[in-house]
């Protein structure tokens, strides 16, 4: 690179931090914004009065014809609240609809600290709709009775007679799973006996819970697993919906970034409705709405149990519950999902075992499979050696045969590559196998759960980025990761040193040359938001990368390396032409003629 070219990248780069230091809000907008917010927040706070005023009204004024239809009485009522709790899970169930209210992980936060939620409040429906006596009822919406309670268990019931009622049997159990048990006693009774089915309503609008919504809203979407074994999807990335018609329905996941909650049922789910929607608020990742159908016997008392998983997407974890649950962690398609699922997560669980810091896994998780790959990379090296030491005599081939005729001159390439014993491909073998592990590792780390909150060196989590500097947007960006520059930073040094080293070998142009430079800047742009873990696993990659390629480097003798290939052309095996090669060369014949033809 000569000296235009370095004060191009200079003068670039100091046009990025004038524009990170100029376009600083100040102080006076700042709190010009906070004022905004806080109007906001009390507008807000104003019209929940209002909304809470008239819906007192309205329970006040409900005549005594709304009373006397099915379920009338249950519309009105005081909300009752028990609390369930166990080492990993404190729920709270409400009288309003018999539902799960609330969720809180023990042990776990938000990213700003706060308690963290997986269902909160009324951002979540459940119930199951129906017609009664020609009225349309959704349990959602009426006041249960308590039955019964402990810390562990609870009971609500809403009667319609003595006789005939809907009950509630919830018990929290060990780990993160809360049991079930609908009993829908002499409805059937109600219920138009054309009716086959019940219909099941579960909506819940899913809370921020990362620092980076975007990755959290993009890694966030409806799972479920059919009766035929299909683990499928919603778009991550976009507002869907899907109906499942021809098959049945096991389970449902509400997947967030790294926690989800799965309802499963053992008599499985029918024209199962699926819809998850983006939202403009800023502190929603998704709302999520599924709607799905039971068997319903209108000659008997009919009787659901379901399960409720409420807990992280850790792989582990979901894997002892059964029921491919693991299966809504995205670990890759194809070689990379095989490599993360039988070599790096029984590797990384059996390291994590030793409770050693996170950071300090990843470096050994890196160095192993930079050991594996050192006998292949050497050999690599070695092969851009013979390349290199072989240049002179390939630049005489160039010379004699001339540029005009580049059939030939592959030809007669080949007819040295051949007699000195090289495989101009070999230097490309090592890049190949490391390939997949890379892009396995891509998947594997933003979604590893185990380095949520974990903190190494000034990254205070290895999950989301580390926000070494921060700014107004600028086309969407404002912030710069420390830990993205580093790994930016030794990717532009290890090629450097390729170029000077090896860049020889094929003639390479410089603009072929300001390629590798290019690439990782383009990298910068795309990793600095992704988990500082992930942008630390490939700066240890490519420190070793550049470790590695300069020990072997330095271990390397040219001249008994062209010694070695001299000896190889003067042995007569070497002149032998094997029946691949023999095949290419009365190719490239034909392909010369046809040229040759066309000119005429």
């Amino acid at each position: 690179m000569d000296r235009n070219n370095i004060i191009g990248l200079v003068l670039i780069f100091a046009i990025f931090a004038g524009s990170f230091y100029f376009l600083k809000p100040t102080e006076q907008e700042l709190k010009e914004e906070q004022q905004r917010q806080d109007n906001r927040d009390n507008a807000k706070s104003g019209q929940m009065l209002s909304d809470s005023l008239a819906s007192s009204k309205k329970n006040e004024v409900l005549d005594s014809v709304a009373l006397s239809k099915p379920f009338g009485t249950a519309k009105v009522g005081q909300e009752q609240l028990i609390t369930l709790e166990n080492e990993q899970l404190i729920i709270q169930l409400s009288s309003k609809g018999g539902k799960v209210k609330s969720v809180q992980l023990k042990g776990e936060k938000n990213f700003d600290g706060a308690p963290l939620y997986l269902l909160e409040g009324d951002n979540n429906n459940f119930g199951f709709i129906f017609n009664a006596n020609g009225q349309n009822i959704n349990t959602n919406d009426l006041h249960f009775a308590v039955n019964t309670s402990s810390p562990n268990s609870a009971s609500f019931r809403l009667k319609y007679t003595d006789d005939q009622y809907l009950e509630y049997n919830y018990a929290l159990e060990k780990g993160y799973n809360l049991a079930l048990n609908v009993n829908a006693v002499g409805i059937q009774n109600l219920i138009d006996v054309k009716q086959k089915t019940i219909v099941l309503d579960w909506e819940a609008n899913l809370l921020r819970k990362e620092q980076n919504i975007k990755s959290e809203r993009e890694k966030s979407s409806i799972f479920f697993k059919d009766t035929e074994g299909t683990i499928d999807h919603l778009s991550e990335t976009s507002d869907a919906e899907e109906k499942i018609e021809k098959t049945k329905v096991e389970w449902i996941a509400f997947k967030q970034h790294f926690f989800s909650s799965i309802l499963s049922s053992k008599q499985a789910f029918e024209n199962t409705n699926l819809k998850v929607t983006f939202s403009n608020n800023e502190n929603v990742v998704k709302n999520y709405k599924t709607t799905a159908e039971l068997a319903f016997n209108t000659q008997a008392n009919n009787h659901f149990e379901f399960s409720f998983f409420f807990g992280p997407n850790q792989y582990k974890t979901l894997k002892a519950e059964g029921h491919n649950y693991e299966k809504i962690i995205n670990m890759g398609w194809g070689p990379m999902g095989w490599i993360n699922r039988f070599i790096t997560v029984p590797l990384f669980d059996f390291l994590d075992g030793y409770h050693m810091s996170y950071g300090i896994v990843i470096l050994i998780l890196t160095l192993l499979l930079k050991g594996a790959m050192f006998p292949l990379t050497r050999k690599s090296y070695l092969s851009m050696a013979k390349m290199r030491v072989l240049k002179p005599q390939l630049d005489q081939i160039k010379e004699k045969v001339g540029e005009d005729n580049p059939m030939l001159l592959q030809q007669e390439q080949m007819k040295l590559y051949k007699q000195a014993g090289v495989n101009p491909l070999g230097g490309c073998l090592p890049m190949l196998l490391q390939m997949p592990f890379t892009l396995a590792f891509f998947f594997f780390f933003p979604n590893l759960f185990e380095l949520r909150g974990q903190s190494f060196l000034w990254m205070k989590d290895l999950s989301t980025y580390d926000t070494f500097i921060t700014f107004s947007p600028i086309f969407g960006i404002n912030h710069i990761s420390l830990m993205c520059v580093l790994m930016t930073a030794v990717t532009l040094l290890t090629t450097w040193y390729n170029n000077a080293t090896s860049g020889a070998t094929s003639g390479m142009g410089n603009q072929m040359k300001y390629i590798g430079y290019i690439m990782p800047l383009l990298f910068f742009f795309m990793l600095n938001s992704f988990p500082s873990g992930l942008n630390y696993y490939y700066f240890l990659g490519a420190l070793f990368t550049f470790l590695t390629q300069f020990l072997i480097r330095k271990s390397i003798d040219d001249e008994k390396i062209l010694a070695k290939l001299e000896e190889n052309q003067k042995n007569p095996k070497a002149a032998k032409k094997s029946s691949f090669q023999t095949k290419m060369e009365e190719m490239m014949r034909q392909q010369q003629a046809a040229q040759h033809n066309k000119k005429k």
